[in-house]
């Protein structure tokens, strides 16, 4: 399936799953309160962070309908009923979340609900608390009944840990953690999201975060606990999947994407918002913190690649040119240089194309005085790129029609910029005669390289360096990863992360 018509048959499938109600039904006051469409945004949004089957406090799961009625582990030592139907006074959800003097039970170490949701909850459950949840939007995975592919599913992350010993893959539902060769899958980490947009394990590899969602319900935030193979936080956020997330230098935040058009934070361990930018003009799809986890650099549909202060949540500067035409087409990815605070993005150009974030010129309209270099383009869209642990090599996927490529390109050039393209940059873009402007387009593609290229039968979305320098892991549409060595591009192993089939009775968990 190409990249195209995967799109396609992602939107139709959130189409038919999340279709609007008539408009009458909306604005009856007096119509059925919907659970689907009304209570389970509520709790999906305030509770299922922390009753879900992979994080179950209180040994509460309000993502199975059965569960969510029955109640915890209190519920059955008391012999009572979270939700009981017609009969709200007797319902233990309702207590819990019912304020007295302004502080409520649930959800816990937070705002209570706002008055018109509790009311709405307890309408619903007044009116015999029906599951209204059709039947391909049931929640129907975790980790004791995981995923069982039918076919290879579409990987569109994948990242190593620290130390190079384990390989992360998105799946379906799930993340797969491999040895890294490849060898043995070793763990299922099993989650709400239906759609694992990204993975990163954390500077110091004992955790690892996950975002994504299911399309046009919900989006997500997961930490998980490499060592124990479990939730540590789940993060419920807006109302679609999220995108692009990324490490503080530090381990303690969290930045990723959403298709609110906002860049967002957190805290790791709390789950706390730090940051909510909207600079943006169109999806967020990508991020990268610097080197010293101040500030931010976030790449999306709107053609920009932005910068933001974290202390401030305050948008500093547009990083790309804002000219129309010099970015053509949307920024899918952005890595960070090992040790300086250069950036790559890549997108729908296929152009990689290197950035500084301090600015040593006064910003004129149409400059583009913090692009360090532009490489020759890849067909089709830029969907991953990253930087060689040594920092002097890069690689980037791309996908197109069906096929796609992995790419390395040198950086091993001095990103300083001379004093007369300074002196050029440092015009006004109208003041700038044809010489010049020729001469700053020559100096942007000097001494970009390109180091080798491997076409494939498949577009490539995924791509993480190995933590040698050898080569790549890259994945994409077949659902195969693969070990591609650098020096002369060539697949060195290939696997498959998934069983296509039932699995057997002794598959890893």
């Amino acid at each position: 399936m190409s990249p195209t018509r995967f799109i396609l048959a992602t939107l139709v499938l959130a189409l038919t799953v999340t279709a609007a109600p008539p408009k009458k039904e909306d604005d009856d006051p007096n119509a059925p309160v919907s659970y689907f469409k009304k209570v389970r945004p509520i709790f999906q949004a305030q509770c299922q962070g922390c009753h879900q089957p992979a994080k179950a406090k209180g040994g509460y799961v309000m993502t199975d309908f059965a569960k969510l009625i029955a109640g915890g582990e209190e519920c059955a030592k008391d012999g009572t009923r979270a939700v009981v139907p017609k009969e709200p006074e007797k319902s233990v959800l309702i207590d819990q979340i019912t304020p007295d003097r302004g502080e409520a039970a649930m959800p816990k170490k937070k705002p209570p609900l706002a008055e018109k949701d509790i009311a709405l909850i307890r309408r619903w459950v007044a009116e015999g608390a029906v599951d209204d949840t059709p039947a391909n939007a049931r929640q129907r995975f975790d980790a004791e009944h995981p995923p069982v592919y039918a076919r290879p599913p579409v990987i569109t992350s994948l990242d190593f840990s620290p130390d190079g010993a384990l390989l992360a893959v998105a799946g379906f539902h799930e993340v797969l953690l491999w040895k890294s060769d490849g060898s043995e899958m070793l763990a299922r980490l099993v989650g709400m999201s239906e759609r694992i947009q990204t993975v990163r394990f954390s500077p110091d590899g004992k955790r690892l975060a996950a975002c994504g969602g299911r399309p046009a319900q919900m989006g997500e935030v997961q930490i998980w606990d490499v060592e124990k193979r479990t939730l540590a936080l789940s993060v419920p956020v807006g109302f679609d999947t999220v995108y692009g997330i990324a490490w503080s230098p530090d381990g303690k935040l969290v930045s990723f994407g959403c298709p609110d058009n906002t860049l967002r934070a957190i805290n790791a361990t709390t789950g706390a918002q730090v940051l909510q930018q909207t600079s943006h003009s169109d999806w967020v799809l990508g991020t990268a913190f610097n080197a010293a986890g101040d500030q931010l650099v976030s790449v999306g549909r709107d053609m920009s690649a932005k910068l933001t202060e974290m202390a401030t949540q305050r948008f500093i500067d547009n990083i790309s040119s804002i000219t129309p035409g010099a970015l053509r087409g949307g920024l899918q990815s952005v890595a960070r240089h090992p040790v300086r605070d250069e950036f790559l993005v890549g997108g729908a150009d296929g152009v990689p194309q290197a950035y500084r974030i301090v600015r040593k010129v006064q910003r004129h309209i149409g400059d583009n005085a913090l692009c360090i270099r532009k490489w020759p383009a890849m067909e089709g869209r830029i969907y991953a790129v990253d930087f060689a642990p040594d920092g002097l090599r890069f690689a980037a996927v791309s996908s197109l029609d069906g096929k796609g490529a992995v790419t390395f390109y040198n950086y091993d050039f001095n990103t300083e910029m001379p004093a007369d393209i300074l002196a050029i940059e440092g015009k006004d873009e109208g003041a700038r005669n044809d010489a010049e402007k020729a001469k700053l387009a020559a100096h942007y593609v000097s001494d970009a390289k390109v180091l080798g290229t491997l076409p494939l039968d498949a577009g490539q979305f995924a791509l993480r360096w190995l933590r040698d320098g050898t080569g790549v892991a890259i994945a994409g549409e077949d659902g195969k990863v693969r070990i591609v060595t650098a020096a002369e591009p060539k697949v060195l192993k290939e696997f498959m992360p998934v069983q296509i089939g039932p699995a057997p009775a002794t598959a890893v968990r």
